[in-house]
């Protein structure tokens, strides 16, 4: 008997499906409202979000205004996040909170907004605007809602998102520096690019990595320089291994470092004759 069971149970299971399958057919093309909202909310609690978003989409329009709206509005924004379609997701969390400052879920829809921003930012070579957006976001969340109880995620990405910004500026200085071991041109901007990096990001994590590019930049370029010029910025070069030093005193990058001044120190006696 369990055995007869066992092999109709495939068969019982897809009958279920198809019925459901047909009533939500029957329940989408037709005009009955409360029958879509009704529907809609089983499929959300279930966890079908997109069947879920196809009826909410429908019945948002009829609910403006209404009781329900706010709880529809909030279905609809969230079953966008929940299919991973975070443009629309974003766009209408930013209406529900428009719509409903107060509401009890202005909190959780704020951050739901900014994270989906958070889920368009591309990796840290591309164009950075959505970054940007998402960051922005996160902040204004994290200004709005302090006591949120997803304020340490949002933090969070917050971090991760001006790491990569940082990566991105530090990355084009750095390929400054790699051309300019065929074009010496490009020595002086990868040295500048360093300064302004160093400068506009006091707590990155690429501070070390960028004041020892910076030191090996400004040691080629004198190298590379006019006669006039090298005393000056064999000098210059050596400052900068002293910042290095100075901030990171067990630098990973002090042994070569520490060879590369040797070679100025030596260039400079030449100056001191």
């Amino acid at each position: 008997m369990f055995l007869k069971m066992k092999r109709l149970f495939p068969f019982f299971l897809l009958a279920v499906i198809l019925a459901s399958c047909s009533e939500y057919q029957k329940v989408l093309k037709n005009e009955d409202v409360k029958a879509k909202y009704d529907m809609a909310e089983k499929f959300y609690d279930e966890g079908d979000f997109k069947r879920a978003n196809r009826l909410l989409e429908q019945i948002a329009p009829k609910y403006i205004g209404r009781p329900q709206g706010e709880r529809v509005m909030f279905f609809l924004a969230d079953s966008y996040f929940q299919t991973r379609d975070y443009n629309m997701a974003g766009y209408q969390f930013e209406r529900f909170l428009k719509s409903y400052p107060k509401s009890d879920k202005a909190a959780e829809a704020g951050f739901l907004g900014a994270k989906s921003y958070y889920k368009l930012s591309p990796k840290y070579s591309l164009d950075q605007t959505d970054t940007d957006k998402a960051l922005i976001k996160l902040q204004n969340f994290i200004n709005a809602y302090p006591e949120s109880e997803f304020l340490v995620e949002a933090n969070i990405m917050a971090k991760e998102l001006t790491t990569k910004k940082e990566r991105k500026e530090f990355e084009i200085a750095k390929q400054f520096n790699t051309i300019g071991e065929f074009d010496y041109t490009f020595l002086t901007p990868a040295v500048t690019a360093f300064d302004n990096f160093i400068a506009d990001n006091p707590g990155s994590v690429y501070q070390e990595d960028a004041l020892y590019y910076k030191f090996d930049a400004a040691t080629r370029l004198a190298f590379n320089s006019f006669e006039y010029l090298k005393k000056e910025r064999f000098n210059t070069a050596k400052s900068h291994y002293n910042a290095l030093k100075k901030q990171f005193p067990e630098s990973n990058y002090l042994k070569d470092a520490i060879k590369t001044l040797e070679k100025i120190e030596k260039e400079l006696q030449n100056y001191s004759k």
